[in-house]
């Protein structure tokens, strides 16, 4: 299948947006690539959403998940073109965005990500033992707070916000597809993880959901590096405007728990926020527990 015949199945599963849930997933489960407009779109497999752009003159891959999922990504790639693939970005260092690097060491001109991304994956390489370490596949470019490049007919932007879910996260922009790659800076109505370890801020998480939307066209499609399955894995600023309210009421819970004397144990009894229901998303495994654990070490140390 080339070029002309994928592109005919990829405008099949567009459509397919429109259908209602169930039937959206079925057509999910039949193929893991997603068009969304102007030569992007997504590929589901086993980890953090990869996004791609396929033009006449270039190929960019967002993210790599695990080594067999990425082999089946790019599987899928080069029946879509057979020109060269040119970059592969990591929007961060966590495995299930980094892991499949190395099946696409060989296919890509580079990769980029975040300057801290390296150091960050050979640490959290380093605590799994030398295997993992031995395993790993960096990035060779790196930037400090923006990156730009044409490739073929659009422009890929990536921006550091600064600390947020990680200490290296990346937002892509496809410019004139208007489309916005966060990473794991969205977790679509569930439960983030929030890696304090690896210099998380919650703080600045909800300043740069806030920056990206204001950065952005109003109508920005985004997508997200993980999603309850009833909400998606792509959509608009609303869901970072979502997303960056939780946070903000994550910390507030916390800080009045703090303020009324109550130990870190017992305010991770609470198993939903209010209003945030929907964030206990079905088969979902990070409780809200665990994002209150790291709220409370954020505050106290921000308390002194």
């Amino acid at each position: 299948m080339k070029r002309r015949e994928f592109l005919l199945k990829s405008a099949l599963m567009g459509a397919a947006a429109t259908l209602p849930l169930h039937k959206f997933f079925a057509a999910v489960q039949e193929s893991p690539f997603t068009t969304l407009r102007r030569n992007v779109g997504t590929f589901v497999g086993r980890g953090g959403t990869i996004g791609w752009l396929v033009n006449e003159d270039a190929v960019v891959i967002v993210d790599s998940q695990f080594p067999e999922s990425a082999k089946t990504c790019i599987s899928g790639l080069e029946e879509m073109t057979d020109i060269a693939f040119d970059v592969l970005i990591n929007t961060h260092h966590h495995g299930d965005h980094t892991a499949g690097n190395p099946a696409f060491k060989e296919k890509v001109k580079r990769i980029v990500a975040h300057k801290n991304v390296p150091d960050l994956q050979k640490a959290s390489a380093e605590s799994r033992g030398q295997e993992a370490l031995d395993a790993q596949v960096y990035p060779d470019t790196t930037y400090e707070e923006k990156w730009s490049e044409d490739v073929g007919d659009e422009t890929v932007h990536l921006t550091h916000y600064g600390p947020a879910h990680t200490g290296g996260d990346s937002v892509i922009y496809f410019e004139k597809a208007n489309i916005a790659h966060m990473g794991d800076l969205m977790f679509n109505r569930a439960h983030p993880f929030i890696d304090r370890g690896a210099g998380a801020s919650i703080s600045n998480w909800i300043t740069t959901l806030n920056r990206t939307a204001d950065d952005f066209p109003s109508d920005a499609m985004y997508i997200f590096g993980h999603g309850n399955s009833n909400f998606g894995i792509t959509g608009s600023a609303e869901d970072l405007e979502v997303m960056s309210e939780f946070l903000s009421a994550l910390l507030d819970f916390t800080q009045k728990g703090i303020d009324a004397g109550m130990t870190k144990e017992e305010l991770m009894n609470k198993e939903t926020l209010n209003g945030f229901e929907d964030f206990k998303a079905p088969g979902w495994r990070l409780p809200l527990s665990a994002n209150i654990e790291v709220a409370y070490a954020e505050l106290t140390e921000d308390n002194g």
